[in-house]
């Protein structure tokens, strides 16, 4: 024992020095390009004077990046998030100038926007080599992740030895999508999971048998508002009750909910833990990354619902910063490949301009700063926590990974852009997998999205008005000029926001949790509220205290549900209706009350099996809008018509937004019985709570439940 100890000791020692060599090498290198960086005197020195300086140097730097680097970010955890980030090659650069002062030899200077570069380089180059000499060696690879990890336990009692729990949500990949990715070779670590491709039977020959899969693949169905505001409070509070769409207004608490908005997600998860009376899924030894809502975790890190709250040590939502930033070479990795995913997307959506790509929405002001936000900074801090919880031997950990999403509204669910992000999310599992095999105890890995993703161009784009223009034709009130006779070959600036996670976490970060312009109360009270949620719109009448019905709403704009329900864009409407509860219209006058849905779906037949239960089950909210709009849908290209500046879009009805997976491993129960549909987030929650249960001995597997069913009902 005493040996391998020792063994371990001179092997850190060797790394050790076989970086501070490169280093020295990076550093007189860098000193024989750059102008403004010398390490000798103006007298000049000898080669020998001049290595000895390059290595005090290098050696001074890698003892201040190591030690005083991770209080910097400590400290710097009270400035916004994402500020920190841009401060990474700045306080680098200072390190450095800090570090050829203290050089004994007093030959080395550097000037200041110099130092920022020959920082940033040194660090990139000191982390490749540490990593290369570590690549074999097990304990060393379990060391750097401990680095890299945020909020290791110290002082909690052992591990236990049962199986944990780690939950990914890929955030807006549809079924149709991550079959469609295995198949191509797009997610190899997806693909050898379920050994696509392969037979899983003996060779008859007896060599060496196929690799068999790991995990099954599953599809789910959401409810009508296909979304993660709803479907995480589903899947982690077990309720998506009153959730109507991704924004709404409520009449008696006059405001707009935004369910990515902190205060709103705050309130969404409240009335959740209420109605279930149950904590959430993470209550018992849980970590919440990432995510909307919380679920109960006692561990959170860039967690919405908790953004709002007064800062404290109990609270930090984006204290999982610190996680990944603390490391410098972790810190300057992440500028530098946000800086390249701006660049990358640059050049994506100009090419897209220059070759008249349809269907194509803006993609420019901020839009290059979030994207790379979602896809680079968001997806290294969250991987990062979960390395830390795992190693930490945390029983369920959920996070949500929200890069696919964002790239995939603007450039659409089955682009090469979209592909791109699958292949890094791809490795970011495959890197989480292998920390579990360096984890304290047994981990199952569970894989799953909230919804999908359907194509398409936007409502504007094709008719050249938006939703609010013709609610307002309907209603007799003012169109601007710009809404008549128009049709743009793209959406303009300054339309309804996406309302993406990305731009929500980037607010958050920048602790600017609601956007400009997006208004918490109507500026009008008469005139109608109209709100989108990807290809569902909520039209509301903020000065009718309740919700109106078809009678009163024809009595007061008698042209309004004829227009909407007979333009070419809307697929039907969802109306309260005094003679029979509720109505679904649809073009030609047609009325079909819900009770009548399953014999006669009329519109709602081309959406689909569950769409008449999911109509049906949004009517019975209190906080429905007056009318529900869904979009036309076109089963054969599986298109719909998003009222937002999207081209791959979910929120309502139509194609693959409503086909979200769920990937589990072969250990676990079976998420539903034989000839069973998975239906709506809620079901979700009760199938991962019963895994947990099986995994702590608590629960009764889904087949030894139904077995003894079958015994009382005999």
């Amino acid at each position: 024992m005493r040996g391998v100890r020792w063994r371990r000791i001179a092997s850190q020692i060797g790394r050790s020095t076989a970086v501070w060599a490169v280093s020295t090498l990076t550093m007189g290198v860098l000193a024989l390009l750059l102008p403004d960086f010398r390490l000798q005197s103006a007298d000049g020195d000898s080669a020998t004077r001049i290595a000895l300086t390059a290595a005090l140097g290098a050696g001074a730097f890698g003892v201040l990046s190591a030690v005083v680097w991770p209080l910097l970010v400590r400290l710097l955890l009270l400035v916004p998030a994402l500020v920190l980030g841009l401060l990474v090659f700045f306080l680098n650069g200072s390190l450095l100038l800090v570090a050829l002062r203290l050089n004994p030899s007093g030959r080395g200077a550097v000037a200041p926007e110099t130092a920022v570069i020959v920082a940033a380089v040194m660090s990139a180059v000191a982390s490749a080599t540490g990593a290369a000499l570590a690549v074999r060696d097990d304990e060393a690879y379990r060391r750097r992740l401990h680095r890299l990890a945020a909020r290791r336990r110290r002082s909690d009692p052992p591990c236990p030895t049962t199986p944990g729990l780690v939950f990914l949500q890929l955030d807006g990949v549809g079924h149709d999508v991550l079959t469609a990715a295995v198949a191509k070779g797009v997610m190899p670590t997806v693909a050898r999971w379920l050994a696509a491709g392969e037979d899983t039977r003996p060779p008859a020959d007896g060599s060496r048998p196929a690799r068999r899969p790991t995990h099954r693949l599953t599809p789910w169905q959401t409810d009508w508002s296909s979304q993660t505001g709803a479907s995480q409070l589903g899947i982690l509070h077990g309720s998506t009750y009153d959730v109507p769409a991704f924004r709404w207004y409520e009449k008696d608490r006059e405001e707009v909910m935004v369910s990515n908005r902190p205060t709103s997600a705050a309130e969404l998860q409240r009335r959740a833990i209420a109605r279930t009376g149950d904590g959430g899924l993470l209550a018992e030894d849980g970590a919440s990354r990432g995510n909307l809502f919380s679920g109960g975790a006692g561990e959170q890190a860039l967690v919405l619902s908790i953004a709002a709250r007064r800062r404290g040590r109990e609270n930090r939502s984006r204290a999982g910063y610190f996680a990944y930033f603390s490391d410098p070479a972790n810190a300057v990795r992440t500028a530098l490949s946000f800086i390249a995913e701006v660049a990358r997307e640059i050049g994506e959506s100009t090419r897209a301009r220059l070759r008249g790509q349809r269907p194509r929405v803006s993609r420019g002001g901020l839009y290059p700063l979030v994207r790379a936000f979602a896809t680079v900074v968001e997806r290294d801090v969250v991987v990062a926590a979960v390395m830390g919880d795992m190693l930490g031997g945390r029983t369920a950990v959920y996070a949500d990974l929200v890069a696919y999403d964002e790239v995939a509204h603007h450039s659409g669910p089955h682009s090469r852009d979209a592909e791109k992000v699958l292949r890094r999310l791809d490795r970011s599992l495959a890197l989480l997998a292998r920390v579990a095999e360096h984890a304290p105890r047994p981990y199952r890995v569970v894989v799953l999205s909230d919804h999908g993703q359907s194509p398409g161009e936007t409502f504007h784009a094709r008719y050249g008005l938006t939703l609010t223009d013709l609610v307002r034709v309907g209603c007799g009130l003012h169109v601007p000029r710009r809404a008549v006779g128009v049709r743009p070959r793209v959406e303009p600036r300054g339309r309804t926001h996406s309302g993406t996670e990305a731009r929500a976490a980037v607010r958050a970060a920048l602790r600017r949790p609601v956007e400009e312009g997006e208004q918490h109360r109507p500026a009008r009270r008469r005139e109608p509220v109209v709100l989108a949620s990807g290809n569902l719109g909520l039209v509301s009448f903020p000065d009718v205290r309740h919700r109106m019905t078809k009678e009163e709403i024809d009595a007061r704009h008698p042209a309004l549900l004829t227009t909407l329900a007979n333009h070419p864009g809307i697929g039907f409407l969802l109306v309260a209706s005094e003679e029979h509860d509720g109505v679904v219209l649809g073009p030609g006058g047609t009325e079909i009350p819900l009770a009548d849905l399953d014999r006669s779906p009329g519109p709602l037949a081309r959406f689909g099996p569950g769409a008449a239960e999911a109509v049906r089950r949004t009517h019975s909210f209190p906080h429905t809008a007056d009318i529900m709009v869904n979009s036309a849908y076109e089963p054969a290209d599986g298109e719909v018509l998003a009222f937002e500046e999207q081209i791959g879009s979910h929120g309502g009805l139509g194609g693959a937004q409503s086909r979200p997976f769920l990937l589990s491993p072969l250990e676990l129960s079976a998420p539903a019985g034989e000839g069973e549909r998975l239906t709506g987030a809620e079901q979700i929650h009760r199938v991962l709570r019963r895994w947990l249960g099986e995994l702590s001995g608590t629960g009764v597997p889904l087949d030894a439940a139904a077995a003894g069913e079958d015994e009382r009902a005999a």
